[in-house]
C-alpha cells in the first residue's frame, strides 16, 4: 500500500524509446508500482513489471473514474511527454488534491522535434491540436512563422494541408515528424500543396513554416470586414476596432455581445487571447449560424451563441451562470435591456453600447447622465468617385457609451 501521506499517483513521462529514457526516478517509481495505466501504443513498449496493468480507454474521460478508485494503491500512469504540456496532467490535477500526485516529466513533442529541426523552441509557436478542430490554427498562419502542431494522425496532417491550400498557405512547407525518440522515428518533408504520404505514421507531429500569399489576421483590433461572411449587419471594422478598444479585453475574461449579427466583435474578443470566453446573443437564427461558421472559420470555434431576444435570453444558461467582464450591445437596445444588466453586472464589469438612431441616442444620453461613463459620438467618411472626381460620403453617426459598473 501506499505510504501515509506520500502521493499515491505517479504521472510518468513516457516515449516512443519507451523505458530507454527514462530518469532513475521514473524507474524507481515505474519498479515501485502496484498498477500501471496506459494507451495501448504506451502499454506495447512496457517491460516485464510485477505491477497490475491496465489499457487506458477511449475516449480518455472514461478512464477517470477507474483511476480514481484505486487511491491508496501505488499507481502510475504513463503519460505523453510532458503531463502538463497539452497533456493529461492538468485534467487530473483538477480532480486531486495536492498531495496525491506527482510528476516526471520526459522530453516533450514540442522539443524532440526543436531539437530534430533545430529550431529555437522559444521562437516556435506550439499547437496541441490532436484533440481539437484544426481551424485553430487560423490566427497563427503568419508568413514566415514556424509552427509545432502535435496531430490526431495521418489523415489529419492531410486535412491541414488542404486547410493552408484553402486559407492562401499551399506554399507552406510541413515537415512531418513521426513517432519521435522511438526505434519508428521517421522526419519527412513536403509543400502543403502536394500529394500527402498516406502511409503517416502515430504518433506525429508536423512543423510547419508558413509561406504563401493569404490574409494573415492582424494583430490589433479591427479586422478587414471581408474576412466575415455577413448581410451588412456587422460593426464595420474602424468602429470594431474603437469598440474593442473601449471593451479592453484581458486574457482569462468574459464577455456578451448582445445583438451579434456577423459575430464580428465577439470573434476578435476572443482573438485576443486564447483563454477568453464570449456569448454572443442574436435573436435571427440565420445570422446566429452565420456568426457560429464565422467564428470556425478564424479559428474561435468556442463561442457560444445564444438565439433568443434580450432581456428574455437573459435567462439562458450560458448567461445565468458566470458574469460578465465585459458586454457589449450592438442591437436591441432598449430600456427593459439596460436596465436588467444594470441589475445583473458585478461591480467593475464594463458596458460598452453602440447606438444609431435618435431614440437609442437619447436612451444612451440620459442613462450616462444618470450613471456616468463616457459618451462619444463617432462620424466617419470614406472617399468615393463624384462625377470624374471624388468627395466625401458619410456614414451613419454611432454615439457610443463606455461605462464602469
Amino acid at each position: 500500500m501506499a505510504e501515509e501521506h506520500a502521493p499515491w499517483l505517479t504521472l510518468l513521462g513516457w516515449g516512443e524509446g519507451g523505458t530507454e529514457g527514462l530518469t532513475a526516478a521514473s524507474r524507481q517509481a515505474l519498479e515501485a508500482a502496484e498498477l500501471v495505466f496506459g494507451a495501448r501504443r504506451h502499454l506495447r513498449l512496457l517491460p516485464p513489471l510485477a505491477a497490475e496493468v491496465r489499457e487506458w480507454p477511449v475516449p480518455f474521460a472514461d478512464g477517470i473514474p477507474a483511476l480514481l478508485a484505486e487511491r491508496g494503491r501505488r499507481v502510475v500512469m504513463l503519460v505523453s511527454g510532458d503531463p502538463f504540456w497539452f497533456g493529461a496532467g492538468a485534467i487530473l490535477a483538477r480532480r486531486l488534491d495536492r498531495h496525491e500526485w506527482r510528476a516526471l516529466p520526459a522530453p516533450s513533442t514540442f522539443s524532440l522535434a526543436a531539437s530534430r529541426l533545430g529550431w529555437p523552441l522559444q521562437e516556435c509557436t506550439c499547437l496541441g491540436l490532436h484533440a481539437q478542430p484544426l481551424t485553430r490554427i487560423r490566427p497563427y498562419l503568419q508568413r514566415g512563422r514556424r509552427l509545432l502542431v502535435l496531430l490526431r494522425d495521418g489523415g489529419a496532417v492531410a486535412e491541414l494541408a488542404g486547410l493552408l491550400g484553402r486559407f492562401g498557405y499551399a506554399e507552406s512547407r510541413l515537415h512531418l515528424l513521426e513517432a519521435l525518440g522511438g526505434d519508428r522515428e521517421r522526419i519527412r518533408s513536403v509543400q502543403a500543396g502536394d500529394a500527402m504520404p498516406g502511409d503517416i505514421a502515430h504518433p506525429v507531429a508536423v512543423g510547419l513554416e508558413v509561406a504563401g500569399d493569404g490574409p494573415a489576421l492582424p494583430l490589433t483590433p479591427g479586422l478587414p470586414d471581408a474576412l466575415f461572411e455577413h448581410d451588412g449587419q456587422i460593426t464595420k471594422q474602424a468602429v470594431r476596432a474603437i469598440t474593442l478598444a473601449a471593451l479592453a479585453p484581458s486574457a482569462g475574461e468574459r464577455l456578451w455581445d448582445i445583438g451579434t449579427g456577423s459575430g464580428s466583435v465577439a470573434i476578435e474578443w476572443l482573438l485576443a487571447h486564447p483563454d477568453n470566453r464570449a456569448v454572443a446573443v442574436e435573436r435571427d437564427a440565420g445570422r446566429a449560424a452565420r456568426a457560429r461558421r464565422n467564428a470556425g472559420n478564424l479559428g474561435v470555434d468556442w463561442l457560444e451563441v445564444v438565439e433568443g431576444s434580450a432581456p428574455d435570453v437573459l435567462h439562458d444558461p450560458a448567461l445565468s451562470g458566470q458574469p460578465p467582464d465585459a458586454v457589449f450591445i450592438g442591437g436591441g437596445l432598449s430600456q427593459p435591456l439596460l436596465e436588467a444588466l444594470w441589475q445583473r453586472l458585478p461591480a467593475g464589469a464594463r458596458l460598452v453600447a453602440n447606438a444609431v438612431t435618435l431614440e437609442s441616442e437619447a436612451l444612451l444620453a440620459q442613462w450616462q447622465q444618470q450613471a456616468g461613463g463616457e459618451l462619444l459620438r463617432l462620424e466617419l467618411a470614406a472617399a468615393v468617385p463624384l462625377g470624374s472626381r471624388r468627395g466625401w460620403k458619410a456614414s451613419y453617426p454611432i454615439v457610443q457609451w463606455r461605462v464602469t459598473r
